[in-house]
């Protein structure tokens, strides 16, 4: 009997000791909150952690200006942290949002810039080299002052070469698997394209041998004389006199 009373003082004991605690609320935090965080993890590199935070502004405030500043951070992390396609994401989405806000100039490049690190070698697909060269390009239309421009047109020029590169890569692909029609499209499209491609000695050489190979012997003998002409150090050059001394 003694053992059943004390164990019910016990419980009466426990529960009211429970019900006299304080409640525990949950802390309403500001967005300068959040977004002092994510400077804070920003400072220290922990980027994830500061996307995190800004997120919170950005879902869970309605403020366009503190909005705005988010994106912008958000961004900024990604492009930091080396994730590009949710850099290239977020970019790209604040440009569709914010058309004519004063950062356009550095949003396209920091745009420019994720796609140009997204560039793959010049025998896979080159999308992203594609929307690298467009994004400075309008860069450069859209602000032609912009203190950048002469960086910009390297980069551009570098997208022109690694585009030339993968047109005669496929070229020289088409030769050599005797689809030399398919051969000529893609050559000549690289001289119409890029004209001042560097490894242009290269791609006369395969084009006069697709001309030769089709018999379009007059267009042959013009692309080997070109080559002869503006390349004479060229490598190509004895594989082509050798190639003409045959034919003719």
């Amino acid at each position: 009997m003694l053992q059943r009373f004390c164990a019910w003082f016990l419980l009466v004991l426990v529960l009211g000791l429970g019900a006299c605690a304080p409640k525990q609320t949950t802390e309403i935090r500001s967005a300068d909150h959040y977004l002092r965080e994510g400077e804070d993890y920003f400072e220290r590199r922990l980027y994830d952690q500061a996307i995190e935070s800004w997120q919170k502004v950005r879902d869970s405030y309605y403020s366009p200006e503190l909005n705005v500043i988010a994106e912008l951070k958000i961004a900024e992390a990604y492009f930091l942290a080396e994730r590009y396609v949710e850099a290239v994401a977020a970019y790209e989405d604040f440009l569709k949002q914010h058309p004519d806000h004063a950062r356009t100039a550095d949003v396209l490049y920091n745009l420019g810039l994720s796609y140009y690190r997204q560039m793959l070698s010049i025998d896979r697909d080159q999308t992203a080299t594609r929307n690298a060269l467009a994004t400075f390009e309008l860069l450069v239309n859209k602000f032609p002052t912009d203190a950048r421009r002469e960086e910009v047109g390297f980069l551009m020029q570098r997208c022109r070469d690694h585009l030339a590169a993968s047109e005669l890569y496929v070229g020289r692909f088409y030769f050599r698997s005797g689809r030399h029609e398919a051969a000529i499209r893609r050559l000549e499209h690289l001289f119409s394209t890029y004209p001042n491609f560097f490894e242009r000695d290269e791609a006369y050489f395969y084009l006069g041998r697709a001309y030769l190979a089709t018999g379009r012997r007059d267009e042959a003998v013009t692309a080997f004389n070109t080559l002869f002409r503006e390349f004479p150090k060229s490598q190509f050059v004895p594989r082509a006199q050798k190639i003409m001394a045959k034919a003719y």
